[in-house]
């Protein structure tokens, strides 16, 4: 579902302000980030001035800045609603534009070097919100071999990343920013295996755990990530009946965590004991509250 981001206002949209919101909760990875523009084509990487950043910055921790929604960690790139907004990318910003993308800037890079590849409104950003950033565009051409190669003298005394922890890192930080807060690491345990092409598998120890889903970039969860999500504390909807259908109703609810919003990710316990995963239609105050519709659509329960 595209997410229209045309207007200054766009900057109040609710999704807009979760994902800068939870982008607290994500943490930058190595020993540098690379601050780079936004582009129109989505996801990021499939864009041109990305294809050409992506042959010095890859093995660099990246975060893309863009308004409404602040800062992109590359690895967040695929997921909604950063994959799929449509906003003009001239770079010219408003004053409340550029003092809420560079605060959630400042916040994400906290105290680590910056190398920003940046021109117009996001330089101007960057140079306000960020004090000791080291700029490699000088004629405001990002792309220009000048610039380029700036940025490439700029980060060879970084060391580049693993695969393997940039990966690990990509798949922890979705489920960080999915399930708001940074022990949502455990989902994704060390040993974690992935597994399929589109929609990936995370298993471990021979379980599967969830499915990061290729449409949204989101997790949807398995049985065995249901207990994960228990134990974390949140996302949960409570009943105290068998279990036996693949719809749970409204009336049926006893209680739910009050953060619940529609289309989240949920564990359905029955006293302590996971019965159930799936997707809520209602949030959670919602749900306590109707006599009647849907609350979760179920998309895997225990029979028996």
């Amino acid at each position: 579902m595209e997410v229209l981001c045309v207007t200054e206002q766009a900057i109040h949209r609710p999704e807009v302000r979760r994902w800068r919101e939870r982008m607290r909760h994500l943490e930058p990875l190595g020993g540098v980030v690379v601050v780079l523009p936004c582009s129109m084509r989505k996801p990021y990487s499939q864009s041109k001035s990305h294809l050409v950043f992506m042959r010095v910055t890859k093995g660099y921790q990246e975060a893309i800045l863009t308004s409404p929604f602040g800062v992109c960690p590359r690895e967040m790139e695929k997921t909604y609603p950063i994959q799929s907004y449509d906003v003009s990318t001239t770079g010219n910003w408003s004053e409340e534009e550029i003092d809420v993308t560079g605060e959630c800037l400042r916040e994400y890079v906290k105290d680590l070097p910056v190398v920003a590849h940046v021109a117009g409104g996001y330089r101007e950003t960057c140079e306000r919100y960020l004090e000791n950033a080291v700029y490699t565009c000088k004629d405001g051409k990002t792309t220009s071999p000048e610039s380029m190669h700036n940025l490439r003298t700029a980060l060879k005394s970084y060391s580049k990343i693993r695969d393997k922890d940039k990966n690990l890192k990509k798949l922890r930080s979705i489920a960080r920013y999915q399930f708001n807060g940074k022990d949502a690491d455990s989902l994704i345990p060390d040993g974690s295996r992935i597994t399929g092409r589109f929609n990936r598998r995370v298993i471990h120890e021979g379980k599967q755990i969830a499915t990061l889903l290729y449409e949204t970039g989101l997790y949807s969860l398995n049985l065995e990530g249901g207990w994960i999500l228990r134990d974390l504390g949140r996302s949960w909807v409570e009943i105290d009946f068998d279990l036996k259908t693949n719809t749970l109703f409204a009336p049926g609810v006893v209680d739910a965590h009050p953060d619940i919003l529609p289309g989240d990710e949920v564990v359905i316990l029955r006293q302590t004991d996971v019965v159930g995963v799936g997707k809520t239609v209602l949030s959670g105050e919602e749900m306590k509250k109707a006599v009647k519709g849907v609350a979760v659509r179920v998309r895997h329960r225990i029979k028996g």
